[in-house]
Parts: C-alpha cells; structure tokens; sequence
C-alpha cells in the first residue's frame, strides 16, 4: 500500500491485490461498496493520517476508485471544503465514484521482471505451489519477453473464474511489478520486444529451468 500527498486536500493511495490478499479480502466484496469496504477505506484514511498528515476530520470526502488491470487499485481522496457541502450538520460523508477500464483490459496482465533469475525464481515458487495444476487456466497465452535487459510476461485473455488467480497475483508481485496500462504495452512488446517463449511460458519456465 503507497500513499501520496497530492496537495493539502488530496491525496492517492495505491492498493495491490497482494495487499488485498494478506488482509483476507474479497475483490468483488471490496468493489461492490460493502460496509466492509467501508471500514476498508477508513482504516486506510487513519494510515494516511499517519503516513502524510492528511487529516479528513470534520471534512467530507470525495473518494475515486481506478481499478487497473484487476491488479492494482488507486484511491484518489479529496476533501471537501465546509462551503462546498450541500448539507449542513453532517460530520463525515464519501462520495465514492467507482472507475473500471475497459473489461478488455481486465483480462490481460503484464509483469516486469528485474532479471531471467528474477522469472526463475518465480517459477521454482510455482513448481512447489498448490498453483503448479493451475498454470495452464491461469490465461490463454502467456508469453515471455525479453525488452531493455529486463523480462516481460505478458497473459493474454485472463480467466477471471479461475478461484486461485488472487493467491497467484499475489505470489507474482513478489518476483515482478505489475505494468499499467498494459494493453498498450503489448504492442510494444510485440514490436520491439524479444519473445522468448510462447503459449504458456510459466508451464515451459517450470519444465526447463525450475529447479528439483
């Protein structure tokens, strides 16, 4: 979780779907505005008080939710001033309005790798993982690129109903950072990119270079 002073009234706070992971939330629970959601956003409202002095007390609250490539999530939270409310006598209110990209962009994912170890020990993970059975319905194609000395796995056509697809994100984030806009960034990769192993790159990663 990143939190980022935007100016005296606003701030962004990043959220991975690793930190939705270790605090055992559900993504469409989260999205769909829940009361637990709720108590979500509040927890991370006194965090960012404690990690950027953003102090929401006695303001209301303009809250933007991005949810990007059904990884990453950016809160960007803006105070209202009090001659700006249309209510009077209301202590705290959110106004929360939720942006999603295009569902296209919600099935294709791409990883950035420091290094070919970095990727190796990705796979040594999965190979060892109750996720090794699931590699081949995590996405259509998963392709490995090589691109200005560091690797890229880019999935295409995600399985959004695969059950495991939060604990591999998880796990991935470990070895690699997430790329935005990565629809984009496929054609980059198709252009001016190596490709290194095609089909299902993390299945021939594990038979060839994971170790025993």
């Amino acid at each position: 979780m990143k939190f980022e002073k935007l100016s005296e009234n606003k701030i962004r706070i990043i959220l991975t779907m690793q930190d939705l992971t270790e605090k055992h939330i559900d993504f469409h629970s989260f999205m769909a505005n829940s009361i637990e959601s709720q108590d979500i956003l509040l927890d991370m409202l006194e965090q960012a008080k404690k990690e950027t002095g953003f102090d929401p007390e006695d303001f209301n609250l303009k809250i933007e939710a991005l949810a990007m490539a059904d990884t990453n999530f950016v809160f960007t939270i803006t105070k209202v001033s009090p001659e700006q409310e249309t209510q009077k006598n209301i202590k705290k209110k959110f106004t929360v309005k939720k942006k999603t990209l295009n569902s296209s962009y919600n099935t294709y994912a791409i990883y950035c790798f420091n290094s070919f170890e970095d990727f190796c020990g990705l796979l040594q993970f999965l190979k060892k993982s109750k996720l090794c059975n699931c590699i081949s319905k995590i996405a259509d194609n998963i392709l490995l690129y090589s691109y200005k000395n560091k690797y890229y796995l880019q999935l295409n056509n995600i399985n959004t109903e695969i059950a495991l697809k939060y604990n591999f994100y998880a796990i991935i984030t470990e070895f690699a950072k997430s790329v935005l806009n990565s629809r984009p960034f496929t054609s980059k990769l198709s252009e001016c990119g190596t490709l290194i192993m095609k089909h299902n790159a993390l299945k021939t990663g594990i038979k060839h270079f994971a170790k025993i």
